[in-house]
């Protein structure tokens, strides 16, 4: 394994210039696109969703470090075509109908896009049966979906009903969230788990698949 603690302080510090060219470098030195991504920026993103989970640091911060992420990710992207980098996971995201909120979706994506999971983004104000045909699609391994108002929750609940009416909801393992929803709610509905924030988004995605 490689050393990327330069990458990593980069990475944790969002400086995106810095966290590029360490990338660039490790690419040009023959690390593999999997070691940089697992152990660099992974690892990295790993520790900066504890950090936020935790309280020691804020969205502001947490954002700056995924916009790092993702620039680095860019220059590994032809490796993954490649074959040569294996995603943890699908995972299918959407603000569900009626809401047009995306932060806290787009915050979720980012960060579990930075655990090694790779993202469809369905945007928002998306209906159940949108959630369905994308779904027999893509395949994802997690369907996500997310509501800021109390008044869309009930479009879980639909989309939730007409993946079952569709004889797939079976297929995939379905995590929701978002400011109004509880865990409680997640368990009314039928859903597979609750999230609270970004942190615990890609914890609970990597519960569902059994994955460390």
């Amino acid at each position: 394994m490689s050393d990327f603690k330069a990458l990593s302080e980069a990475i944790s510090k969002g400086d995106i210039n810095t966290a590029v060219s360490e990338t660039r470098q490790a690419l040009d030195a023959g690390t593999s696109a999997q070691d940089i991504l697992d152990n660099g920026l992974i690892a990295t993103m790993n520790e900066v969703g504890d950090r936020f989970s935790s309280g020691l640091i804020f969205v502001p911060q947490m954002l700056r470090s995924a916009k790092a992420m993702q620039e680095c990710t860019k220059l590994l992207k032809p490796y993954f075509q490649e074959g040569d980098v294996v995603s943890k996971g699908k995972v299918l995201m959407g603000t569900v109908r009626g809401d047009l909120h995306d932060i806290g979706k787009n915050l979720v994506s980012m960060m579990m896009e930075g655990a090694g999971f790779t993202i469809v983004d369905l945007g928002v104000d998306v209906p159940p049966e949108h959630f369905v045909e994308k779904t027999k699609e893509v395949k994802p391994d997690i369907v996500g979906m997310s509501a800021l108002l109390s008044t869309t929750m009930p479009a879980m609940a639909d989309t939730v009903d007409a993946l079952q009416a569709a004889g797939i909801r079976k297929k995939v393992k379905i995590m929701i969230g978002g400011a109004p929803v509880t865990e409680k709610y997640a368990q009314k509905i039928g859903a597979d788990s609750y999230a609270s924030d970004a942190g615990s988004a890609v914890t609970r995605a990597k519960e569902l698949l059994g994955i460390s």
